[in-house]
C-alpha cells in the first residue's frame, strides 16, 4: 500500500486533449504578470507595513520588504522551473505528483484549499471593511448616513479571545457575498474578461499607489528615518526586529505563484510563466519598498501601528487629506483582485485534480462557449461566498501562511529532487546554483513555520485530518494513476 501511496505521475501531455473542450489560450506574459500582481498587492501594502514598522523594525522595514523579497525569490525561482516543465493549471500540486508522489499531492492541493479558497473569503471579509469606511466617509463629506446595518455586514458566528465560538446576532456579510458573486460570474465568462477585469483594477491599483508614493514623497522629513535601526526595546526593534518584521511582511508577497495556475490559458506557457512569475514579484518588491519609505518618512513609525496607518501618516499632513480617498478606493481595488485571482486559481487547480481522479468528474468539465471550468467555478464561488457570509476567518490567517509555506517547501524539494531523478527532461528555465537555492528556499520556510504558534499548528492537524478522510474515502480508489 505505501508503495501505491507514493506512486508518481510522469505523463502531463493528456492535460487536455482527452477531457472534451478545452481552456481557451490566450494570456501573454503581460496578462500573466497582471494575474501575479493582482494576487500579491491587495490592502497588505496599506497595513502591513506601517504595522510591521511600528511593532518591529522601525523605518528598517524597508530592510524587512528586502529580506522577504529575497526569501521569496528562492521559491519563485523554484516555481518558474516547474512552470517550463510541466505547464499545466495544478501549480504545486501537480508539482508534488511529478516528485513526491500522490499522497503528498493530495495533501499540497488540500493545503492550496488554504491559499486560495479560504484566504478569497478572508480578504473578502476585509474588503467589506474598507467598503464600510469608504461609505462614511462619503457620508460625512455629503452629510448623510450611507453606513449599512451592522446585521448585514458581520458573520453571524464569532471567535472570542480566547478562541471560543459565539453568535453574534448578525445575519450574514452581504457586500462579501455580493463582491464574491460578481467576481464569480466575471470567472464564470471567460479567462478573457476576467483577465481583462483584473488588468483594469491592477492598473488602477498600481496607479494609485504610485501616486499616494509620488505625492507624499514630497512631505517626507528625512529625520523620521533616524534611527533607522531603532535600539532594542525587548522584543521589538534592533536587528531581531528586522528579522521579525521581514517574517510578518513575507506574508504580503503570497500569491506571485497564482500565475502558475493559469498555464494552461497561456498562448506559450515555457516562455511567459517565467517571465510573470520573476517580473510580478520584483515589481510588487518596488512598490512595497517606495511604500514603506513614504509611510515613514511622514510621520514617526511609532504612531503606525494601527488599522489604517496611511491614513495616520496623512494626517499630519493636512494638504494631503485628499489621498485618503485614493487610499480607500485602492485598497477596495486591491483586494478585490486579489479576490478574483483566487476565483481564477481555485477552480483550475480542482480542475487538474479531478483530471487525476482525485475529484469527482463534475469539476473537470469545462463550457463548450466560454471554455471555462464553469460548474468547478460555480461550486467554488458558492463556498467561498458562503464562508464569507457566516463564518469569521480572522483566526485562519495564520493556517493559510501554513499552508502556503508547506507548498513552497514542496516546489523547492520537488525542482532538486527532478534534476536528479529526471535530469533529461527539457527545461527552458533552470534555477541557478540549483541546490543552494532550493535548500535557502527550503529553510526559509521553515523557519517562518517555526513562529506559529500552537494553536494554528493544532489546527493545521485537524485540516490535515479532514483532508486524509476524503482521500482515503474517495480519492484512493478513484486515482486513474494508482488504477492504471
Amino acid at each position: 500500500m505505501l508503495k501505491q501511496l507514493l506512486v508518481r505521475k510522469t505523463d502531463f501531455t493528456d492535460a487536455d486533449d482527452a477531457h472534451g473542450p478545452t481552456l481557451r489560450r490566450t494570456l501573454g506574459p503581460w496578462g500573466l504578470t497582471a494575474l501575479g500582481i493582482g494576487a500579491v498587492i491587495g490592502g497588505g501594502i496599506f497595513v502591513i507595513t506601517g504595522q510591521a514598522a511600528a511593532d518591529h523594525a522601525g523605518p528598517a522595514v524597508i530592510l524587512s520588504f528586502i529580506l522577504a523579497a529575497i526569501t521569496s525569490t528562492f521559491t519563485a525561482l523554484c516555481y518558474a522551473e516547474f512552470a517550463t516543465m510541466i505547464p499545466v493549471a495544478g501549480s504545486a500540486y501537480s508539482y508534488a505528483y511529478a516528485t513526491l508522489g500522490e499522497l503528498m499531492a493530495w495533501f499540497i492541493g488540500w493545503n492550496l484549499v488554504l491559499e486560495y479558497g479560504v484566504s478569497a473569503s478572508a480578504v473578502a471579509v476585509s474588503w467589506t471593511g474598507y467598503f464600510q469606511s469608504l461609505l462614511s466617509h462619503i457620508g460625512q463629506t455629503f452629510h448623510m448616513d450611507l453606513s449599512l446595518p451592522a446585521s448585514l455586514t458581520n458573520a453571524p458566528l464569532a471567535f472570542t479571545t480566547d478562541h471560543h465560538l459565539i453568535v453574534t446576532g448578525a445575519l450574514f456579510n452581504l457586500p462579501a457575498v455580493v463582491l464574491i458573486g460578481l467576481l464569480t460570474w466575471i470567472c464564470y465568462v471567460g479567462i478573457r474578461e476576467s483577465s481583462l477585469t483584473n488588468a483594469v483594477m491592477v492598473a488602477l491599483k498600481v496607479s494609485l499607489i504610485a501616486l499616494v508614493i509620488v505625492v507624499g514623497w514630497r512631505y517626507v522629513d528625512p529625520s523620521n528615518w533616524h534611527p533607522f535601526v531603532p535600539a532594542p526595546q525587548g522584543e521589538k526593534y534592533g536587528w531581531g526586529g528586522v528579522l521579525r518584521g521581514a517574517a510578518m511582511v513575507f506574508f504580503a508577497y503570497i500569491g506571485f505563484e497564482a500565475t502558475s495556475t493559469a498555464a494552461q490559458e497561456s498562448r506559450n506557457p515555457q516562455r511567459d510563466l517565467p517571465i510573470a512569475i520573476l517580473a510580478s514579484l520584483a515589481i510588487c518588491t518596488v512598490l512595497y519598498i517606495a511604500m514603506a519609505a513614504v509611510m515613514t518618512g511622514l510621520t514617526s513609525y511609532t504612531l503606525l501601528g494601527t488599522d489604517e496607518p496611511v491614513v495616520t501618516a496623512l494626517q499630519g499632513h493636512p494638504a494631503l487629506g485628499w489621498l485618503r480617498w485614493l487610499v480607500e478606493i485602492g485598497a477596495m481595488l486591491g483586494l478585490a483582485s486579489v479576490v478574483l485571482v483566487m476565483i481564477i486559481a481555485q477552480p483550475r487547480i480542482f480542475m487538474i485534480m479531478g483530471r487525476d481522479g482525485m475529484l469527482p468528474k463534475v469539476f473537470t468539465r469545462i463550457h463548450p462557449q466560454h471554455r471555462t471550468p464553469y460548474l468547478n467555478t460555480l461550486i467554488t464561488g458558492t463556498g467561498i461566498g458562503l464562508l464569507a457570509a457566516i463564518f469569521p476567518l480572522d483566526i485562519l490567517a495564520d493556517l493559510v501562511s501554513m499552508g502556503t509555506l508547506i507548498a513552497f517547501i514542496a516546489v523547492c524539494g520537488g525542482v532538486w529532487i527532478l534534476r536528479h531523478t529526471q535530469p533529461e527532461l527539457p527545461r527552458t528555465f533552470r534555477v541557478p546554483w540549483a541546490p543552494l537555492i532550493c535548500t535557502l528556499g527550503i529553510l526559509s520556510c521553515l523557519a517562518l513555520l517555526s513562529t506559529m504558534a500552537w494553536y494554528n499548528w493544532t489546527l493545521m492537524v485537524v485540516w490535515t485530518l479532514i483532508g486524509l478522510v476524503i482521500y482515503f474515502g474517495y480519492s484512493y480508489r478513484h486515482s486513474h494513476l494508482r488504477r492504471t
